[in-house]
Formats: structure tokens, C-alpha cells, sequence
């Protein structure tokens, strides 16, 4: 059928074009029901309807040509494609052709008969003058076609922006002496081909000599998976671009691609490389050229090369959720919270994300919320989304898992079976020292770690902390629990506690000294704790690792680790009382109270039962945190511990101060005080005194107030306790400015909001309180604007610690 020849093809692509101007016409309806036919016999088609708008944008073009040959492609064996195709073109032919001038026709000349003429011959009326015979010209050369190698882009590509800009400006920052070698590196699913592809597209005028592409991670020689040879991948390359024989070395086809390509502007797509010694003999030497590779690693070895690295992550929260809105239509704008629910255990890669779109596609009456709870079960996206019956994205993480060193796989399955979301290197030695065949446990996990890392499997997010990818984390778990046996498996999770309980030990010791427990020292020698330099160090490495902390005291109390649960939450102490994550301190003292219980330690209840109160009661669970204090203190009394009897009446007093219960408050403070000033215990007796000023304040008798803080404040300095005296030095200056001296106050304040943002003092909430402080003292001095912001700046600070002190922040901004 001729319609379907070459020439009918650019016909085809013609009308495609001319009638897309207008996608109303009744031309694009009738298109869209050929490409409905011609699903039918392939569904593949279906990816390039619409072909976007019209124009010239290369990307747009090239949608179009590939619709108009996979069309042609189809009509060649389905007859129904065939006659629908037909059809459509008889009723929207495109430009027409300039047809033969019938008066030529009737002036030509005509030989008759069964004339038979041989060479150079005239036939005419009249000749006047010589005739001239010319041999005819030789015909042109016939030119090798130019390569358009390029896979055909998705046609929906959301998002991307800024690392079209980012691949933009590596581009236009390369020296204009030297080949360029970008290098686009990412996890599994992350897209990374569809970036390079479409950003190729884009700059498709830039490269008139061709576009190749080869598939490096495809099959080997013998059909088995593994990398594809470079030796394959330059005969290809070297056919494509006119080469009439190819040498049969690789050095040499190297030699000859260099060659061919010297002076050509041409794009190379090295797609799923390797290794870097993969690449490097596909490598063009021309400036002219541009050579793009996408690969799971970093090929860190390329940079040698003078190669640029762009890493891709996934989609921006915004972009998946218009991704999945592809496929779930209405349904997602219906549910945005099980929207972002779903990109969220897709880990937003657009891989995952459009098979959770599809499956919403296939089922249109099944709910975003259904999804998402699916998603969230067993290994969640990494096996629930399939194609063909085959989980994808697991398949994907098995080869990146299978291509590591020994003790990179090793390492990798231990680190799935923590219950952590952030990694230190200290730990990861400690768990890589023990790998069969190590070369020294420092070696070992530095050579470990980096192999991940390389792999983009495990990312690096600061100089000695890593993280899994939250689809990569389920997968090492997977491969955990399957490949390690049940006593490895234990081993791992006890070098995990122990590592959390000696790292929280040295965090303990440089931010609340005063806090240690005398007798429960732990053991030393089990493994090295992290490395911790000062308070601000300790408070962000706590700050860092407190679900990984928590996830210690979780599995402790499953297994019956009893010791180990309710002594590490007593040493995360500094975490619930610096950075105040209310619930979490809860939930660990519960449990680490009925370890205390269980393993029969009334040091260790009496602890629970104190420390555990002052959550509930920065919660705002004044009941029940006063009768755990009730509990502390009857534990104290039949104990004969002074000290823990004084630490429960004290608590009586706050949970009494903050629900103005006045009287009895001041009673408990002042019973604790002569408690502690009768064993000499110095810190407790300022810290007293400093609840006492606190009480007076509540009370508006602000002399009381500023005496009994003034001597908190003096005793606490004598004593080091830097936390401490500028926490009563803030709440002085708070006293000064209420009772008139607002330059002093005001003065203090502001010196206690530095020391609260960095340092030994280092406190959100407390920075938090002096923000809104420093806003009342302006306010009352009527400098609006001023209150305005410092209110501003506490309520941020107050969503994420206390949401209750960040409503009350928020009724007050509303105030006119």
C-alpha cells in the first residue's frame, strides 16, 4: 500500500502536523480513534497520543515522526490499523501535491509504434544549428543518514526545572578546549534517562551531525545480565556514522570512533553505565561533541576524565502528586493527604509514583486513602508495584545490591535491620569489623561505606552521618532478615543498642553532668561510642540520631533487654529536656518504666517515674503527671532517698505552678528546698529557688521573684551550670522588664537568646520563650512592628515543639 511506503510515512507525518493546529478539529478527533484501533494491536502506542502541541520545539517533532512511523510500523501487518489509517488519510490528506501540468502533456512529443531507440536520440519538428550529445552527470554520492538515535521522550514530563537548569549550566561551564562529559547519577526509578533524554531533545540544534544512544546495562555477549561490552557499542556507533568496515580490536575501533567524530557536533547517550572503564573507550574527543551518561553510581573514576556529575533526586512533593493525578484524575485532588501519603511511600520517584498512577488508572473506582494504606504494608512500594507481574523497583534494587563487594552487601543487609533512619560512621565500623575477609575493621568500613554511597544506595548527608533512601531502607531489610541468620541478626542489634547506649553516655557527660546515675556505669570495651566534641555537637549528634535512640528503646523493650531500655532513655535525658519531643519522651518512659519494674531496679523506676512526669506535664497531662510524681515520691520515702524525695516534691510544685495552684506550689518548692539544702546538694537548692522566683512572678510579687532568681542565678554560675543560669538569667530579665527596668531586661534577654541558639546553652524552646518575651517588651513599649516579629519568630519555633504555645502565639498575632 503505497500510503505506507517512505514517502507515505512523510505524508502521514504531514497531516499529523498540518491538522494538529487545531486539536477541536474533527481531522484530531478521527486521529485519536485510529490510535484507539491501533492499540488494539499494540497498547504501547497509546504513550505518544497526545504528540503536545504543535510547533517546531525538537521535542514535539520528534514525538510526532515516532507516531507517524510506529502508525506505519502497525498498518504494515494489522489490517485493521492499515484500513483505519487509510481512511483517515483519504479524508485529511494534508498540504496537497502541485499535480502534472496537463498542457505539458498535450505539447510533448510522441513516438509511436514499436519504436526502439538506443542512446542519445532527438526527436523533433524542426533543427536549426548544431546538436550537441553530453554524457550525463554522474549521480551524487548517496549521504549516510544522519543518526537520530535518541529513545522517544514520555509524553507527559512534569517537574525537572531545576536540574534542566542545573544540566544547563555544567553545559555552559565547560572549557572550550576539551570534550565534555556529563554524568547524570541516581537510584533506581529516579529517572534519570528521562531527564538526559528530554534535555537532549531540547538541545537537539546544537548537535546537526547526530544524536547515538546505547544501551550500556543491557545483556552481555552470552545473553546473560551484565554490562553491555564497549567493543559492541562502538561497532554500532561506528556503522551508524558510515564506517565501511569496522576494525576488530577495541583499541582500534576507539582510534577510529575518535577519528570519525573529530570535528562533528554531535550528542552521545551512554544509558545504565557501569563502571567508568566501561565508558572511557566510547568516549569522543572533539570539543565539538557531547557525551551524557546515566548510571545508579557516581563513576567517580570519570571525573579524572574532566567529566561533571549531576545527581538526581526525586520529584519534588508537588511534582509526584501531579505525576500520580495522571492516573488518578479527580480522585487526587479528592484526597491530598493520601496523595502526598502515597508519594511519600513511593520515596517521589517517578518510576514508582507512575506505577501507583497506573494502578489508580486501572481501577478508577478504587480510593487514593486505599492506596496508600495498600503501600504501607509489608515492603510497601518496593514490591506492591508491579509490571507484568514483576515488582520493578526490587528488581532493580537486587542489581545494585548484587554488583557491590562482598563487604558492601554484607554491611548493607546489617544496616537494613537497624531500627534507625540515620547512620554514623562509628556505628557502621562497628558493624562492618567483624565482615569475613576484612582488611581491618577501619578499612573495612570506610571501603563498605563508600561502595554504597558510590552505588546510591546509602546517602551522605553530612560529614560522618548517612541515610538509606526510604525505598532502599526496605529492601536492605528485606535482604536482612532473609540472608542473615537468626544469631547474626541478634549480634547486629545488640552492637546497635550498645552503641546508642555509650554514644548517649558521652552526651549525657558533656550536657548534663549533674544527671549521671552513680552505679549503673556501662560496661567498657563493647564498642567505640561516637565521637563528640562539645555541647552543641552532642545536642545535634542527639538531635540527629533520636529516632534511631528511639528505635533502641522500642526494640529493647521487645525482646526483653530490660536493663537496656530503661538505662537508655534516663541517658537520652538531655534530648526530652533540651529539644522538648513531648511524646516521644513519653512513650519511652512508659516503656522504660515497666523495663525498670520488670528487672526489679527502684533506681531505675524512680528515675522513669520522675523524669517520665515531666514529659506528661510539658504535654499538659497534669493528672497523670502528678500521680507518677505521687508514685516517685512513696518510692523515695520507703527508699530513705532524700534527693529523689525532693526531685517528686518538686515536681508537685511545677505541675501546682502551672495550674495555678499558687499556695500549694510554693509549699512543695519550699519543702524540696530544705530537702536539698539538708544533704548539700547545691544544684537542686538553686534550682528551688529558681521555681520559687517563678512562683513569686506568677504571683506579680516581682521583688520576691527577682531575689530568689537573682541567688539561683549566682549559685548556678559558681557551679558551671551554663544551661541552667542563663535559662534563670532569661526569666530575670523577664522580671526586670515586667517591673519596669526594660533596658535591663531587655539587655539580659537578648544575651540569653545567643547563648540559647549555640553553644553549651543551646535550647529551641528556650529561644523560643525569649523571642516571645522580648516581643511583650517591645509591645509594651509600643513598637509594634517589633513584637510583630519577635512574635513571629517564637511561633515557628513553637509548631514544631509545643503546638499549644504556638496557638496561644497565633490568637495573639490576631489581636488588632
Amino acid at each position: 500500500m503505497r500510503a505506507f511506503s517512505s514517502d507515505g510515512q512523510e505524508a502521514l507525518l504531514s497531516a499529523i502536523t498540518v491538522c494538529g493546529a487545531d486539536p477541536e478539529s474533527p481531522a484530531w478527533r478521527d486521529l485519536a480513534r485510529v490510535l484507539d484501533t491501533a492499540a488494539r494491536a499494540d497498547p504501547a502506542v497509546i504513550r505518544l497520543w497526545p504528540p503536545n502541541a504543535p510547533g517546531e520545539h525538537p521535542v514535539e517533532a520528534a514525538i510526532r515522526r515516532q507516531l507517524a512511523l510506529e502508525l506505519c510500523t502497525l498498518a504494515a501487518h494489522d489490517t485493521a490499523t492499515r484500513d483505519a489509517l487509510a481512511a483517515w488519510l483519504r479524508r485529511h490528506p494534508g498540504p496537497a501535491r502541485t499535480p502534472p501540468d496537463p498542457a505539458a502533456a498535450e505539447t510533448s512529443n510522441v513516438i509511436g509504434g514499436d519504436s526502439v531507440l538506443h542512446g542519445p536520440t532527438v526527436q523533433a519538428r524542426d533543427i536549426h544549428g548544431g546538436v550537441h550529445f553530453h554524457p550525463p552527470a554522474p549521480a551524487p554520492a548517496s549521504r549516510h543518514p544522519v543518526p537520530r538515535q535518541l529513545p522517544p521522550v514520555a509524553a507527559r514530563f512534569i517537574g525537572r526545572e531545576a536540574d534542566r537548569r542545573g544540566l544547563n549550566l555544567l553545559r555552559a561551564g565547560r572549557a572550550a578546549h576539551s570534550a565534555q562529559v556529563l554524568v547524570v547519577s541516581g537510584l533506581a526509578g529516579v529517572g534519570k534517562t528521562t531527564l538526559a533524554t528530554h534535555w537532549l531533545y531540547e538541545h537537539a540544534d546544537s548537535f546537526p551531525d547526530g544524536q547515538l544512544y546505547a544501551d550500556l546495562g543491557g545483556r552481555a555477549t552470552d545473553g546473560e545480565p551484565g554490562p553491555t561490552s564497549p567493543a559492541v557499542v562502538l561497532e554500532a556507533f561506528l556503522v551508524a556514522l558510515g564506517a565501511s568496515s569496522v576494525p576488530a580490536g577495541i583499541a582500534q575501533r576507539s582510534a577510529l570512533w575518535r577519528s570519525m567524530t573529530s570535528g562533528l557536533r554531535l550528542a552521545v547517550l551512554l544509558d545504565s553505565a557501569f563502571t567508568a572503564a566501561q565508558v572511557r573507550p566510547l568516549l569522543i574527543g572533539a570539543p565539538t561533541g557531547l557525551t551524557v551518561v546515566t548510571s545508579r553510581t557516581n563513576l567517580t573514576g570519570l571525573r579524572v576524565d574532566g567529566a561533571s556529575v549531576h545527581r538526581l533526586e526525586g520529584l519534588s512533593a508537588e511534582s509526584a502528586v501531579e505525576l500520580l493525578a495522571v492516573g488518578g484524575g479527580t480522585r487526587v485532588a479528592r484526597e491530598p493527604a493520601a496523595a502526598r501519603e502515597v508519594v511519600r511511600l513511593c520515596g517521589r520517584l517517578p518510576l514508582t509514583v507512575a506505577l501507583a498512577s497506573a494502578q489508580l488508572a486501572l481501577r478508577p473506582h478504587r480510593s487514593v486513602s486505599a492506596l496508600a494504606e495498600s503501600l504501607s504494608l509489608g515492603q510497601g512500594a518496593v514490591d506492591g508495584l508491579r509490571v507484568d507481574g514483576e515488582a520493578v523497583m526490587r528488581t532493580a534494587l537486587d542489581l545494585s545490591y548484587e554488583i557491590l563487594p562482598d563487604e558492601s552487601r554484607a554491611l548493607y543487609r546489617r544496616m537494613g535491620l537497624l531500627p534507625a533512619d540515620r547512620h554514623d560512621l562509628s556505628l557502621l565500623t562497628a558493624l562492618a569489623a567483624d565482615v569475613e575477609g576484612a582488611r581491618g575493621s577501619g578499612p573495612a568500613s570506610d571501603i563498605a561505606v563508600h561502595a554504597l554511597v558510590e552505588a546510591n544506595l546509602l546517602e551522605e548527608t553530612g560529614p560522618t552521618t548517612y541515610r538509606f533512601h526510604d525505598l532502599v531502607r526496605p529492601h536492605a531489610r528485606r535482604l536482612g532478615e532473609e540472608l542473615e541468620d537468626p544469631g547474626r541478626q541478634e549480634r547486629t542489634l545488640r552492637c546497635f543498642v550498645d552503641w546508642c547506649l555509650v554514644s548517649a553516655a558521652a552526651a549525657e557527660h558533656i550536657l548534663t553532668p549533674s544527671h549521671r546515675l552513680p552505679g549503673h556505669d556501662l560496661p567498657a570495651g563493647t564498642v567505640a561510642p561516637a565521637p563528640l566534641d562539645g555541647a552543641e555537637e552532642a545536642l545535634v549528634w542527639l538531635d540527629t540520631y533520636r529516632n534511631g535512640l528511639m528505635g533502641a528503646v522500642r526494640h529493647s523493650a521487645e525482646v526483653g533487654w530490660d536493663f537496656s531500655c530503661w538505662r537508655l532513655t534516663d541517658l537520652i535525658w538531655p534530648l526530652f529536656l533540651r529539644l522538648r519531643p513531648s511524646e516521644m519522651g513519653i512513650e519511652a518512659h512508659r516503656l522504660g518504666l515497666d523495663a525498670a519494674r520488670r528487672s526489679g531496679s527502684r533506681q531505675g523506676e524512680g528515675r522513669m517515674l520522675t523524669s517520665g512526669a515531666i514529659g506528661l506535664r510539658n504535654a499538659g497531662r497534669y493528672p497523670e503527671a502528678a500521680d507518677w510524681y505521687r508514685q516517685a515520691l512513696e518510692l523515695a520515702i520507703a527508699d530513705h532517698d532524700i534527693r529523689q524525695q525532693a526531685q517528686a516534691l518538686s515536681g508537685l510544685g511545677h505541675v501546682g505552678l502551672l495550674d495555678h495552684q499558687l499556695d500549694d506550689a510554693r509549699d512543695h518548692f519550699e519543702h524540696a528546698l530544705r530537702l536539698r539544702e539538708s544533704i548539700g546538694y547545691r544544684r537542686g537548692a538553686a534550682l528551688s529557688r529558681r521555681r520559687l522566683g517563678e512562683t513569686a512572678l506568677a504571683a506579680d510579687d516581682l521583688a520576691t521573684a527577682t531575689e530568689h532568681l537573682r541567688r539561683a542565678g549566682t549559685e548556678l554560675d559558681a557551679l558551671g551550670e551554663t544551661y541552667e543560669a542563663t535559662r534563670v538569667l532569661a526569666l530575670l530579665g523577664h522580671v526586670l522588664d515586667r517591673a519596669g527596668d526594660g533596658a535591663g531586661g531587655v539587655e539580659l534577654l537578648r544575651e540569653c537568646l545567643t547563648r540559647f541558639r549555640a553553644g553549651d546553652a543551646r535550647s529551641e524552646h528556650w529561644e523560643a520563650r525569649c523571642l516571645e518575651w522580648l516581643g511583650e517588651a517591645a509591645e509594651s513599649r509600643g513598637d509594634h512592628a517589633e513584637s510583630i516579629r519577635h512574635y513571629e519568630a517564637a511561633r515557628e519555633l513553637f509548631r514544631r515543639l509545643s503546638p499549644e504555645d504556638a496557638q496561644r502565639l497565633d490568637d495573639r498575632l490576631r489581636q488588632p
